[in-house]
């Protein structure tokens, strides 16, 4: 490898000035142990709340922190110099700059007593690229030429394997003897345009990586994209200590802006992260030249004090920061759930509704028992009415039809067929009055039903039809009106008192011609008379019979009216007794079914209530723990670190 001690023994900016002047060693332990208890209190707190996954992350983060290397994840989108800086930061060409070899997998840098490379396979998708691995996966790679050989050796692998590959390499150098672990990861894609896909990589990438610190490389030579933000914003949401490196000042002139707006940028997203300009081309030229000045202009002297001095407050001030960072961040993700389900327990329940429903029903019931009475009073009174004229129509159309027939016949000859047809005639109006009957009750025993929404054809009685009696039989026999009959009597003298007249009249006139007072011709005229005589009063006679028997029918029909009226009566007050008591029975069945369902309803509301108190007493408990353990985290966080920023509670 060409020039590799040159970074420690070079005479430029001292590459790593903690030396052996006692700042890199750890505090006491009770400093330590500040925020080690904050850290133990938040595992214990996730695995008291089943929080596995958040267990074994932050488990991970305290052996991480209480190991002395400091691991810095260099990351960023293609073609920002982000593995020319790592390969300036150390003075060596380890890591393959872009368009210079097609291996894109990690590169691991680390201090070595000699220079050594090795391509090394992971156990696993989520494991760690700084875990030492096991004696199997390795493969040594020549320390010349490493970029070629790494390449190489990629190519080399299975493609199945590509993902698990990662190259460690160890450099003598001052710089990463102090304890300082470089992680130079693949481009991010989709920068610095959009950053969707560069989120979900790189939230993989700090998955396994275990990084403590994140280096972000972007051009200086342009504005960070709000792409770029957002994925700074994400960071700073798992690291305290974000690192935002302006890459190739050397070919921006205008750089100092640049850096001005990329803090403005920043600090207006709530992006807590240090931003750094530099200069890889001038820091390669100041080691060549032992330039000082150059070196200065490079920019590398204040990331290289920022790392010495992330390396030695690591357990001090570092570790608060991350603590508390991640401690905030765990609280805030328990608490979630746990206000979410406090919010819950507050809401209506199921056991709740249930009994508002059952006391709705019980008020709708009450509403309902009115209704339906006052609909079967006031339907009572309409078919007493309806009942009652219809059966005054039809003896009316009877009797119509009686007179008509009677004005035909004589009753003196026809009254043996004119009766029984007049029986039938009202009988067959009776049957059908009170079949109508029949079907209006069966009419009402539904419109009784319809006052109970839910239960509607459900109640009615299937034995309604039978509550309207049979018709009763009151036409009865009808015997012929004494009428008075024209006898052979009756018409002889009748025949002769018309005749006398007519036998003067005509005498009287003929005695003016000379003849005597009865002849022949006033005989005649005596018979014509006495015959139309006897002709009139036998028709007189007939409307006489007739006139009498209407009345008699009149009569008749109008006693069987009386009877009839009166039977349907009784049968429309049996029918309104009949489905008054029936639908009470239905209404105190329903009311007993609510009133059963409203005490069980009652009884599991008392104890889920009971229960959605206990649990809410005890969510509250824990969300005093949670708020407790937050305030812990924030007052651990050092006062002078700015990448620590004020938050809310929890709880």
């Amino acid at each position: 490898m060409q020039r590799w001690e040159m970074g420690a023994t070079a005479p430029v900016a001292p590459i790593s000035p903690v030396q052996a002047d006692g700042r890199g060693d750890l505090r006491p332990a009770a400093q330590t142990a500040l925020w080690l208890d904050v850290l133990d209190a938040t595992i214990q707190m996730s695995a008291a709340h089943h929080r596995g996954d958040l267990q074994e992350w932050l488990s991970g983060r305290r052996a991480q922190l209480l190991h002395p290397q400091l691991r810095v994840l260099v990351t960023g989108a293609a073609g920002q110099g982000k593995s020319h800086l790592v390969n300036a930061l150390i003075n060596a060409p380890v890591c393959p700059v872009a368009g210079a070899s097609p291996a894109a997998i990690a590169t691991v840098v680390r201090h070595g007593d000699t220079p050594t490379a090795q391509l090394v396979t992971r156990a696993g998708p989520t494991a760690s690229w700084t875990e030492p691995p096991g004696p199997h996966g390795r493969i040594d790679l020549p320390t010349e030429r490493l970029p070629d050989a790494l390449a190489e050796a990629v190519l080399a692998q299975p493609p199945a394997a590509a993902p698990l590959l990662h190259a460690e390499v160890g450099v003598p150098r001052a710089l990463l003897a102090s304890g300082l672990v470089l992680i130079d990861t693949p481009a991010l894609p989709g920068l610095p345009d959009d950053g969707r896909d560069a989120v979900a990589d790189l939230r993989g990438l700090v998955t396994y990586a275990c990084a403590d610190l994140v280096l972000f490389t972007c051009e200086a030579t342009r504005e960070v994209t709000t792409a770029e933000v957002d994925v700074l914003a994400d960071l700073a949401r798992l690291y305290p200590h974000v690192l935002v490196a302006l890459t190739k000042t050397d070919v921006a002139p205008r750089w100092r802006d640049t850096l001005a707006h990329t803090r403005d940028r920043l600090t207006a997203a709530g992006v807590p992260a240090t931003v750094i300009a530099l200069s890889s081309t001038l820091r390669e030229h100041a080691v060549r030249s032992g330039s000082h000045p150059l070196n200065d202009e490079s920019g590398y002297p204040h990331l290289i004090n920022h790392l010495q001095h992330s390396v030695s407050t690591k357990q001090d001030d570092f570790a608060r920061a991350t603590v508390s960072l991640i401690a905030r961040l765990v609280a805030e993700r328990i608490a979630k759930p746990l206000r979410a389900d406090l919010r819950h327990s507050a809401e209506p329940s199921d056991a709740v509704a249930q009994l508002h429903d059952a006391q709705r029903r019980l008020e709708d019931l009450r509403r309902i028992t009115t209704r339906w009475q006052n609909c079967l009073a006031d339907e009572t009174g309409d078919l007493m009415s309806d009942i009652e004229h219809d059966l005054r129509e039809r003896t009316r159309a009877v009797l119509a039809e009686a007179e008509k027939t009677l004005d035909t016949v004589d009753p003196a000859d026809g009254w043996d067929e004119f009766e029984p047809w007049l029986r039938q005639a009202v009988q067959d109006a009776a049957e059908s009055s009170f079949a109508w009957l029949a079907e209006r009750g069966e009419w009402l025993a539904h419109r009784v039903a319809e006052q109970f929404p839910e239960y509607a054809d459900q109640i009615v009685p299937p034995w309604i039809a039978g509550t309207v009696d049979e018709v009763p039989d009151r036409s009865g026999n009808l015997d012929a009106p004494p009428v008075e009959r024209f006898t052979t009597t009756q018409k002889l003298f009748t025949g002769l008192r018309g005749s006398y007249g007519g036998i003067l009249m005509v005498g009287l006139a003929t005695s003016l011609a000379g003849m005597s007072l009865i002849n022949p011709i006033s005989i005649g005229g005596g018979a014509i008379f006495g015959g139309r005589t006897i002709r009139e009063e036998s028709k007189s006679l007939l409307k006489r019979r007739q006139a009498t028997a209407k009345l008699a029918v009149q009569r008749h029909v109008d006693q069987i009216f009386v009877g009839l009226a009166k039977d349907a009566k009784d049968s429309v007050r049996r029918l309104q007794r009949t489905l008054r008591d029936h639908y009470s029975g239905v209404t105190e069945d329903i009311h007993e079914a609510i009133m059963e369902s409203l005490r069980s309803a009652k009884a599991e509301a008392d104890r889920e209530l009971a229960a959605r108190a206990q649990r809410a007493r005890r969510i509250e408990h824990e969300l005093d723990r949670l708020a407790e353990l937050y305030t812990q985290a924030v007052a651990l966080a050092p006062a002078r670190n700015p990448a620590i920023a004020p938050g809310s509670a929890p709880a």
